[in-house]
């Protein structure tokens, strides 16, 4: 199902993650983390790549 939210902001999806914002600009510069588009000088996530993103971190769930 695709996300029809209007393009999330670095602050936006930090929250949405329970991140610091300074994080997100930290695995950008690192090439990791979500996908994001530069919209001028300013970051721009599509939550469909911030839910894609979650599910390639997604873990095993096996009991110990």
């Amino acid at each position: 199902m695709q996300d029809q939210r209007p393009l999330a902001t670095r602050e936006e999806v930090a929250d949405f993650l329970r991140l610091p914002a300074r994080t997100l600009e930290q695995w950008a510069y690192r090439g990791t983390g979500p996908k994001y588009t530069l919209v001028g000088r300013h970051a721009r996530y599509d939550w469909n790549d911030v839910h894609a993103y979650l599910q390639r971190c997604r873990g095993g769930g096996a009991a110990a």
